[in-house]
């Protein structure tokens, strides 16, 4: 099998060289139930789960019995805390735990994946820090259209290429991340893939280590 390779863009978008890349991190098998649990358990650990309720125990009021147990006519009662009663606790709250679990090996897996199919799709392309010597809007939707790929795009680049972070900020469907924050979801959602050569170390190191 060959080894993985994508295109290296200049600042105009047009393809300088082939980038050989590692088979073990974009060449491998894509499986996709390990791919569908990792991005589900990322996207259930960004819920806010914020929502709120009080039992019966957080109520204000009724400590007492709202009327004596016998001759009243009505129904025994001990406190208008119940979950009957207008204004009670609720007897049962809504989850505020959406936590999935999902094992280390199994995150790495998914990862590999992601960068495969956009290496295997040709979908994945890199672009050089230097290509952008001042922050240019203009240069990279140049870039992205010389590239013919679809949106969304992702972005990967580091702190230091702040004239490529600035460029590309500002595109519609265009996500700038930091290699050691993307996630398998952001992969997955991107119909293109886009890193810059000082990001390359890191996304390496974080697929295998």
């Amino acid at each position: 099998m060959a080894a993985p390779k994508a295109p290296l863009l200049d600042g105009s978008g047009k393809k300088s060289k082939d980038v050989m890349l590692e088979a073990d991190v974009f060449g491998a098998d894509v499986k996709p139930h390990l791919v569908h649990e990792t991005v589900r358990a990322e996207l259930s650990g960004d819920r806010a789960a914020t929502r709120g309720v009080k039992t019966r125990g957080l109520v204000a009021g009724g400590r007492g019995k709202p009327w004596r147990q016998k001759g009243t006519g009505r129904a025994r009662a001990g406190t208008t805390r119940a979950p009957h009663w207008t204004g009670g606790g609720v007897a049962f709250q809504p989850r505020t735990n959406f936590v999935v679990k999902v094992n280390k090996k199994a995150r790495k897996a998914a990862f590999r994946g992601a960068l495969s199919a956009h290496a295997k799709e040709g979908t994945l392309a890199f672009v050089a820090g230097s290509a952008f010597g001042k922050p240019s809007t203009k240069q990279a939707a140049g870039l992205l259209q010389a590239w013919g790929q679809q949106a969304p795009v992702l972005v990967l680049a580091t702190d230091e290429e702040e004239a490529l972070i600035k460029s590309f900020r500002n595109l519609d469907r265009v996500l700038v991340v930091a290699p050691a924050e993307i996630e398998v979801a952001a992969l997955v959602w991107a119909r293109a893939l886009l890193v810059s050569e000082g990001s390359l170390e890191t996304l390496q190191k974080r697929a295998t280590a």
